[in-house]
């Protein structure tokens, strides 16, 4: 098996063969090419989605800064009218919640997707219509939440939304819940870029290309994608908790109904502060990525910064309690969080240094992209000294919602993200474009945005010293902060002058300039080998990577690449295929088939955005019917695109090797899609297990008399239920490989009834106890597990009816049952799940001595 192959020693390739080379791309270029006309939008190549989602990403940036230069331009002078003061609330809001949500994460998917293939050298992602439908949901998604302010009921709660205010529909209006299921919908989008870039860096890396020799832009593509997948899901559960209240009126927020408030900053933070790093380590890989280059040589402290990366991922979620250390918590709870701010700046330390002392050891190539990157730099170290300062909680009192927060939010967000990325997109613009962009314009870009920065943040530091708070609306000419806010009016109009000089290089169309020269940069990493001009192929072979910087150090790599000389450099059977490796050693299991350009990812995005549009306006029936019509675009989606029966189980693909064309089990990619995705899934339901436990600690009678307590019977009747319609599906699994196809099917479809009887079980034990949901907290929170649970039933029922559906037509076969492994892996999380409810909802209580 491919586990016993020495690839150093495979045999040397076939002669060239020019006649036999021309067919092979003309396979390939059939295979890959994108779709003409307006069909290019079914297209989900990575090269045009990640264009779509940088674009659309920068158009939601330069929508969230007009409405910034909106607001200095209120602020610039005391006592101003420019805007109304409800205006100004819904500018507020939306500019933050579209910078974080809708620019910030986004951007890094944007990126990623685009470039990450070519640095792994691999032809695509995993799950190329995975990525499409991300940013159909992305994209209509965001055009629902900005749109919402062309209406006038755009959110106005801030992009943090704190309850109680948001939560209660008599002092919020409709903005509350288009923030709630808008931005829901659009973490849809960002979960599902996650497993995409998970999948991709694990399973995609050509043969050879071990762990510790990742590009550092994999390694930080990797922790990030991972931050994702544990820092989004407790705010997908605050969001259900909050818009269930705000609909149905269920008790979580509300003080007089035993709620409290203080849960929503919890989820929210436990998401918010992972979000600041989400954020600022992706531009770090720029940089870590852009630096070798210039200084031509490789980066100091490689594995220092892949530690320092992961140490900064890890300590990130133990912060973000750093946010309310005003909120009264006990002195023992400040201590702990402000220690660990203070710690996270050691790993970010480390990363900063090595940059350094890579260029202190070279002599760095003057160039436009390390002009933003030393500017990055300079900025982010004083937004740190600042986050510093924050950290400890008696200056966190006195500057606490003032403008000194702003100031030093923004000196680290746009010093550690924004400047990056735009040198990034100088670096990379060659690669995406093949033509050069204009020197002096990013110059005169750079400097306007470098100044007009400082200009704008720098007083925002005195102003909030002096006592200016954040989120005001206008302020009194005795007040002293007039000249301050004025200059903070001026340097934000030369940042955006600044930007607009940038975009318009950016532009600017260049159909008469030449393309530039292969490898302009004369860069280390896989992404410079792409021919010119570009080929929809990716890499016309997949080769083998045994260095760090293979076009450095192995000097023939790319004209064998070129001539097909490495794996798979053909496309026989017209199908776009990719090579899947092992996760350490990157040794090759089986040829992966992607999904081609369809119309499916687009009308899934489209029926599942309906769903969260629909139901902001409470209606119920058709937003089931556009549920249905999602399941529908779905399954079809699955069916007619993954886990096929192949013509052949083994293929040649070179260089003396044949692999597989099938795998199943944790060998599969798309077993590695559902394992990380039911790992957010669980992530989101242990916000739930915390919203439980926190009520218990803040709340001295959350737990009620034992009268009012579900009987211990129903509900152990109802986990052994769940447990045994788990069991049935495991049992039909191996049946299945045993070739009992009919049995398989009865476990299946059999499994359905018990599983729901189990569920009614509960619920019937809930409602014996007299549980209201809109009673108190206790009451909404047994009710929200429960129905935390009759949701995934639901998702099973779906997904048995399919498997039993594929056996019987053949598809999911004793062989070929990837399928069915795949569903049993989903039943493994439920059954966690109803264990650890049943744990809550029966055993916790008798634990208490309830």
């Amino acid at each position: 098996m491919t586990n016993e192959i020495d690839l150093s020693q495979l045999p040397p390739a076939e002669p060239y063969d020019k006649a036999r080379d021309e067919a092979q791309r003309a396979r390939l270029m059939k295979a890959w090419a994108a779709p003409k006309g307006w069909k290019i939008v079914s297209a989900v190549n990575n090269s045009f989605i990640g264009k779509w989602y940088l674009l659309t990403s920068f158009a939601f940036f330069t929508f969230a800064g007009l409405l910034a230069l909106l607001m200095r331009a209120q602020l610039a002078v005391p006592e101003n009218d420019l805007v109304s003061q409800s205006l100004f609330n819904q500018l507020f809001t939306l500019h933050g919640t579209a910078m974080m949500f809708l620019f910030a994460v986004p951007i890094f998917e944007a990126v990623a997707i685009l470039i990450l293939p070519e640095i792994l050298g691999a032809r695509d992602l995993p799950f190329p219509r995975l990525s499409g439908f991300g940013y159909w949901c992305f994209l209509i998604g965001g055009i629902f939440v900005c749109g919402s302010i062309f209406f006038g009921v755009a959110p106005s709660g801030g992009w943090f939304m704190y309850t109680p205010l948001s939560s209660d529909p008599r002092f919020s209006d409709l903005g509350a819940d288009i923030w709630l299921l808008g931005l829901s919908f659009i973490e849809v989008s960002s979960i599902a870029a996650a497993v995409e870039l998970i999948v991709g860096v694990l399973k995609s890396r050509p043969p050879g290309m071990r762990l510790n020799l990742m590009p550092l832009y994999c390694w930080y593509v990797l922790v990030v994608a991972g931050m994702i997948l544990f820092a989004f899901p407790p705010l997908i559960a605050g969001d259900l908790l909050l818009e269930m209240e705000r609909a149905f009126g269920w008790a979580f927020f509300d003080v007089d109904r035993g709620g409290d408030p203080m849960l929503w900053q919890h989820l929210f933070w436990i998401f918010g502060h992972p979000e600041v790093y989400i954020i600022f380590l992706p531009s770090i890989a720029l940089i870590a990525t852009m630096l070798p280059t210039f200084a031509g040589r490789p980066m100091v402290g490689h594995s220092w910064i892949v530690l320092s990366a992961v140490g900064v991922a890890f300590l990130s979620f133990g912060l973000w309690v750093h946010h309310m250390f005003t909120t009264g918590l006990p002195e023992i709870s400040l201590s702990f969080f402000s220690a660990a701010s203070e710690a996270v700046a050691v790993p970010t330390g480390i990363q900063i240094f090595c940059f350094i002392a890579t260029m202190l050891v070279a002599e760095v190539r003057p160039s436009v992209p390390m002009l933003f990157a030393g500017g990055a730099l300079a900025i982010f170290v004083f937004g740190g000294l600042t986050g510093v300062m924050v950290a400890l909680v008696p200056f966190d009192w006195q500057a606490h919602d003032s403008y000194f927060v702003v100031a030093h939010l923004h000196y680290t967000l746009i010093g550690g993200m924004l400047f990056p990325l735009f040198a990034g997109i100088v670096y990379w613009y060659p690669f995406v474009t093949q033509k050069m962009m204009n020197d002096r314009g990013g110059k005169w870009a750079f400097w306007l945005m470098f100044g007009g920065f400082n200009l704008a943040f720098l007083p925002m530091h005195w102003t909030g010293v002096m006592g200016m708070p954040r989120r005001v609306w206008t302020y009194q000419l005795t007040d002293g902060w007039a000249v301050l806010n004025m200059v903070s009016t001026i340097g934000a109009f030369v940042f955006a002058a600044g930007f607009a000089v940038f975009a318009i290089n950016v532009l600017w169309p260049r159909g008469k300039q030449p393309l530039v020269t292969r490898n302009v940069w004369n860069a280390g990493t896989m992404e410079w080998g792409a021919e010119v001009p570009d080929k929809p192929w990716g890499v016309r072979s997949i080769p083998y990577i045994h260095t760090r910087y293979p076009l450095w150090e192995q000097p023939e790599l790319l004209g064998e690449m070129d001539r097909g000389e490495w794996l798979l450099p053909d496309a026989e059977e017209g199908k776009r295929e990719m090579i899947v490796t092992d996760i350490l050693d990157a040794r090759p299991l089986f040829v992966q088939r992607v999904g081609g350009p369809s119309f499916l990812p687009i009308g899934a995005g489209v029926s599942l955005g309906a769903v969260f549009i629909i139901a902001t306006f409470h209606l119920w029936t058709l937003t089931l019917l556009c549920f249905a019509a999602f399941v529908a675009f779905t399954l079809t989606w699955l069916w007619t695109g993954t886990a096929r029966v192949p013509e052949a189980p083994e293929k040649y693909v070179g260089r003396g090797l044949t692999l597989p064309t099938y795998a199943q089990g944790n060998r599969a990619v798309g077993w590695w899609a559902v394992f990380i995705t039911m790992t957010g899934d669980m992530t989101a339901f242990t916000g739930l297990v915390f919203s439980y436990f926190f009520y218990w600690t803040a709340l001295p009678n959350f737990l009620p008399e034992a009268a009012r307590l579900p009987a211990v019977l129903p509900l152990t009747a109802g986990v052994v239920l769940l447990l045994a319609a788990w069991c049935m599906t495991v049992f039909a699994r191996s049946t299945l490989g045993k070739g009992g196809r009919g049995l398989s099917m009865a476990l299946l479809i059999g499994a359905l009834p018990v599983g729901a009887l189990g569920i009614a079980a509960w619920a019937w034990a809930a409602q014996a106890a007299g549980l209201d949901p809109t009673r108190d907290s206790f009451d909404a929170m047994v009710w929200m597990l429960i129905l935390w649970m009759f949701l995934h039933l639901l998702l099973s029922w779906v997904m048995h009816l399919y498997v039993a559906a594929r056996i019987a037509a053949n598809i999911c076969q004793p062989e070929y049952r990837a399928d069915l492994m795949n569903l049993t892996l989903f039943g493994h999380f439920n059954a966690i799940t109803a264990v650890v409810t049943f744990a809550l909802l029966a055993l916790f209580p008798m634990l208490m001595g309830v």
